[in-house]
């Protein structure tokens, strides 16, 4: 079994343990769950951020413009810090680890279905302190494209190779290059590599 269908199953088997959730669909793509939302009813939805074909992001955006009343819960092995504040902006009810408690994701699930939205602990600190100016993480700064091609210099990734993953031409990534360096203050590929790794940018 690849990394997906192993969460799926992990997922599935803890709302298993609520006995006023059901899960009633399953999709192994971004395409596949488009389908399935389009053919019947869905109270929420959980999607990965890194489903194959489509950033869960892009999925999300998608869902929230088709069918305004899903509740949409993003679930990542990517830290809060990252995509979570990117996530509630495009309309997510809530963003939640992989490594989030039974507990964690059953509240979660409830919360959304009631219309609300589920934060955690750590991640309302987190906004607590960027509301108070005490956040400092540059790479918010970025768009999701920007923060695509970010990490992805920081894997050493070249501008041909990264171009190809993201369907750019390679002086289109030198430009996105250019302007995430001058956002975030960097000057170099060996800088934006220690950023991406000091803040876990490359999990």
């Amino acid at each position: 079994m690849d990394d997906h269908t192993v969460a799926r199953n992990g997922v599935r088997l803890m709302l298993g343990a609520a006995d006023d959730i059901r899960v009633v669909g399953e999709a192994e793509t971004a395409a596949d769950a488009l389908q399935q939302v389009q053919a019947r009813d869905f109270d929420v939805a959980l999607v990965d951020i890194a489903l194959p074909g489509k950033n869960g992001l892009e999925l999300l955006k998608v869902l929230r413009a088709a069918h305004p009343g899903l509740a949409v819960l993003i679930l990542s092995t990517y830290s809060e810090e990252i995509y979570a504040l990117r996530a509630l902006k495009l309309g997510a009810s809530g963003y939640l680890t992989k490594d989030s408690p039974t507990s964690a994701l059953i509240a979660a699930v409830r919360k959304a279905a009631v219309g609300g939205k589920y934060v955690s602990p750590v991640l309302a600190e987190r906004f607590a302190s960027m509301l108070s100016g005490k956040s400092n993480a540059s790479h918010e700064a970025l768009s999701n494209r920007e923060l695509e091609v970010l990490k992805l210099l920081a894997r050493g990734e070249s501008l041909i190779r990264i171009g190809e993953t993201l369907h750019l031409s390679p002086k289109t990534v030198t430009t996105y290059r250019m302007r995430i360096l001058e956002k975030m203050g960097l000057s170099s590929n060996a800088e934006l590599t220690r950023y991406a790794v000091e803040n876990g940018l490359l999990a």
